[in-house]
């Protein structure tokens, strides 16, 4: 494996011992369809929320939510979408909405976590 997949691997990690320590109960992780892949899905009893992961050594090439411009947000809506359709016994009558967990530093366990909630 590639040390990015590595890194981002590492990242992933970190977001859902985060997510966990927050309260949310994660309900899936790296599922894929056709149309792409989600990192996260946590939920509780009234949301159910894709949270996608960036990790980057440094803010060099920009923050790590800059990478989620507007056609990856609306891929990843179409995706929850997708996820619903396929999981409507998880889906069905919760809010649903997609969050963005940036981590940055040189390394993962330490780096800065930040959580952009409910990306529009």
């Amino acid at each position: 494996m590639a040390a990015k997949d590595e890194r981002g691997r590492a990242g992933e990690e970190r977001a859902v011992c985060y997510l966990r320590d927050a309260g949310w109960h994660i309900i899936d992780r790296n599922w894929r369809c056709p149309q792409g892949e989600i990192d996260i899905v946590v939920g509780d009893g009234h949301t159910v929320v894709v949270v996608e992961v960036k990790t980057r050594r440094s803010d060099g090439f920009g923050h790590p939510f800059e990478a989620v411009d507007t056609r990856k947000r609306d891929r990843l809506w179409r995706l929850l979408a997708a996820w619903g359709a396929a999981h409507p016994e998880l889906a069905h009558g919760r809010r649903a909405r997609i969050d963005v967990i940036g981590i940055t530093g040189d390394d993962v366990d330490t780096a800065t976590l930040e959580h952009l909630v409910d990306l529009r």
